[in-house]
């Protein structure tokens, strides 16, 4: 028996939006509502349904409740709907499909479910009028939704007859999509109509598809998100009423129309993959909404506030990528700190909304946020954090090192460690009016200039690196240990900084995998500058630091020669040559190498730039393999290989003297006729093979690629130019 529900409908919807479809219910006419999870039931005449499919931005189904069921097993189901005169409810002329959920101790799976009624609904039509209707999973013409809760099936009539989140206009969707209906309740939730309505402006700077985008100016524009809809549930059914229903059309139709020719606010998107962009377009095309919704390519590390025209304010608004489908989560926090730094300075007086899975990626910005909402992505826990950018002023990356000097008497130093001292002084006095005129703030400023000393004292944004070289067989221990010891009292005197900023290391010669092991734990990122790029180093926690300073002049090189160009960075470590020449406008970067633990970095510093993989495509591989095997050539090459490695992720040993003759001519192969290979290393008495001299136009620039700060040693590394003849 058939026992009758107490509303007449249902809205369904994502979990977290029922308060926000209560209300946009009832501003469509609806008499009451009622909250329940995922959904709310609401009363009122069948336009209000009509409406509701037509008009709702938030609900995924309108259900038509027809009441509930035994359904003890599965016996008792099809009895139970074997009882309904389906013939009121439509003609057998039409397809239909069940969409079944719930499972009890007899009826243990839904597909189970789904098959015994469908059974009972045919069954029904074949006894009572003599035909069969067709069951059609696809785009059927009518849609019967049955819920199992316990011993009783509620059943509903679909008028939707899809997800009401489909609107019609996206015609292609990029990866991880956010759903319509989802980019309509964050729009809400940031209160987007009424920072339109007081003439701000809108912008996602990772619009991906344009989701968001085009929901917005849906809103600011009065267009029903369901009017370009192809089929609705409800006109199958015996009691559709045409006429109601094409008035509705038709009066939204106007709406639409009219709402177009309103000047609209400005909505501007950017995204730095240009197929993505391409997709959003055709998105934005088939709603007729060019001259509303703009968008172009832009990494997030190029974004401006639009400035053909005053914006005082307006909302920023973005979907980034979070989680393991799009991205390791430890270069997406260098993203969003990217994001954050774009949003305090482009958008200070602006209002801003980021959707993401993951708190730790929305406190990555350095923001604060004044709201925040629980929302869900599908099946994934989600928060949309509203940010008020108007004195929202970013959280410190990292603790400010102090720069006061000691005061005098206030350490005692020996002879030999005062006179270590005076040499950093010196040296940084003789660095000082270059380091200004040239903005340089990573360098070296001792190089075992007294071999005593032998140690390597490296600047990294007023940080301190110290690489002690391994001592020579010959030189005595304790005295090794006493001149270490001075020079770690006379470097806090010297430089006037704390001594726990002051990072030590050994060299010593490094075999296989070493060179990749951790020496330390502490996982702390420094970011520092080298002419347009942000690079993060690590001071403590391997023996590299992650940027060789001895090559900015040839990483400075790189990006005045990257524009336009394809980039191949082979042997790419961390990836700050990758990084140079993506920002000088590169029209594509590959970059290769065999370690996790650097191409892991390489993709932070890449995120740490506003930059994404679209057009700077990362390889896990053995570089002289992966030349044999590349079929794409390239107009400007890096190749900077170590001067000997054993690892064992290769088959056999590499010795750059040895190997360089196969290595340079299978990367003069990927070469362009017209492009240009930097090949540099630092194997002491390295000599290029005569038979390299002949094939090729090489140049010796090992003198240009050395800044004053590594004159002194002029052997830290070789580089050569290479051409075609």
């Amino acid at each position: 028996m058939l026992t009758k529900q107490a509303s007449q409908w249902f809205a369904s919807c994502p979990k977290g939006l029922e308060a926000l479809l209560a209300a946009e219910l009832s501003a469509l006419g609806a008499s009451s509502t009622r909250e329940t999870v995922a959904g709310v039931y609401f009363d009122g005449p069948l336009a209000l349904a009509y409406r509701s499919c037509l008009w709702t931005r938030l609900a995924n189904r309108i259900l038509w409740p027809q009441g509930s069921l035994p359904a003890v097993d599965a016996d008792a189901l099809y009895n139970s709907l074997a009882s309904i005169d389906w013939n009121a409810i439509f003609d057998p002329k039409h397809s239909f499909a069940i969409d079944f959920s719930g499972e009890n101790p007899n009826i243990r799976n839904t597909q189970f479910g789904a098959q015994r009624s469908k059974d009972a609904v045919v069954d029904w039509f074949t006894k009572n009028t003599g035909q069969r209707p067709q069951v059609q999973r696809r785009q059927p013409d009518v849609r019967l939704n049955i819920r199992l809760i316990g011993d009783v099936a509620h059943l509903s009539i679909d008028l939707s007859g899809g997800s009401l989140h489909q609107r019609g206009y996206r015609t292609q969707a990029g990866a991880a999509p956010l759903k319509e209906n989802l980019a309509a309740a964050i729009l809400l939730r940031a209160d987007w109509p009424g920072v339109a309505a007081r003439g701000g402006a809108l912008v996602d700077p990772m619009c991906g598809a344009a989701t968001l985008l085009l929901e917005a100016a849906m809103m600011v524009a009065d267009i029903a998100p369901g009017l370009d809809r192809e089929r609705f549930g409800f006109t199958s059914l015996r009691q559709h009423n045409p006429a109601q229903w094409q008035a509705l059309v038709s009066d939204a139709r106007g709406r639409a129309e009219r709402g177009r020719q309103r000047e609209l606010p400005e909505i501007r998107g950017y995204d730095a993959d240009p197929k993505v962009v391409r997709m959003a377009q055709e998105n934005i095309a088939s709603l007729g909404l060019e001259k509303v919704v703009r968008v172009s390519c832009r990494p997030l590390a190029e974004l401006k506030k639009p400035t053909h025209k005053p914006l005082p304010f307006g909302l920023l608004v973005c979907n980034p990528p979070y989680g393991e489908r799009m991205g390791e989560k430890e270069s997406l926090l260098y993203l969003y700190r990217q994001l954050g730094e774009v949003m305090v300075q482009e958008f200070p007086d602006w209002q801003a909304a980021i959707f993401t899975s993951d708190l730790d990626l929305g406190r990555a910005t350095g923001l604060r946020s004044h709201k925040r909402y629980a929302l869900w992505n599908g099946a994934i826990a989600s928060n949309l954090l509203l940010f008020d950018l108007r004195g929202n002023t970013l959280r410190d990356e990292q603790p400010a090192t102090s720069t006061k000097p000691a005061r005098s008497g206030e350490t005692e130093l020996t002879a030999g460690a005062q006179m270590f001292a005076n040499r950093i002084r010196k040296n940084r006095k003789r660095l000082g009016k270059w380091l200004k005129r040239e903005q340089v703030e990573c360098y070296r400023l001792y190089d075992a200039d007294m071999p005593e000393y032998a140690v390597a004292v490296d600047i990294y944004a007023g940080q301190v690196h110290v690489a002690e070289y391994q001592a020579p067989q010959d030189v005595d221990e304790q005295a090794a240990n006493r001149r270490m010891e001075e020079v770690r009292a006379a470097l806090p005197v010297a430089l006037g900084v704390p001594a726990q900023h002051i990072a030590y290391k050994q060299r010593r010669r490094q075999r296989g995998g070493q060179q990749y092991e951790k020496q330390s734990s502490r996982a702390e990122m420094l970011s520092v500058r080298e002419g347009s790029a942000r690079l993060l180093v690590n001071l403590h926690d391997y023996l590299d630091t992650g940027l060789f300073l001895d090559h900015r002049p040839l990483r400075l090189r790189l990006a005045a020669e990257a524009a336009g160009k394809d980039f191949l960075n082979l042997f790419c470590y961390t990836g700050s040559a990758t990084v140079h020449a993506a920002l000088a406008g590169a029209r594509s970067t590959t970059s290769v190498d065999m370690s996790n633990t650097y191409l892991s970095w390489l993709r932070k510093n890449l995120a740490h730039n506003g930059l994404d993989e679209t057009r700077n495509t990362v390889v896990k591989a053995d570089c002289l393999h992966w030349l044999e095997q590349a079929g794409t050539h390239y107009d400007l090459v890096l190749l900077d290989p170590p001067s000997f490695s054993n690892s064992k992720s290769m088959t056999d040993s590499f010795d750059v003297q040895r190997d360089q003759l196969e290595l340079v001519r299978a990367a003069m192969c990927v070469l362009r006729a017209d492009g240009q290979l930097y090949f540099s290393n630092n194997r002491r008495g390295f000599k290029l093979m005569p038979e390299l001299q002949e094939e090729f136009l090489c140049e010796d620039i090992t003198g240009a690629t050395l800044d004053p700060d590594f004159q002194r040693n002029r052997r830290i590394h070789c580089c050569w130019s290479l051409r075609h003849r």
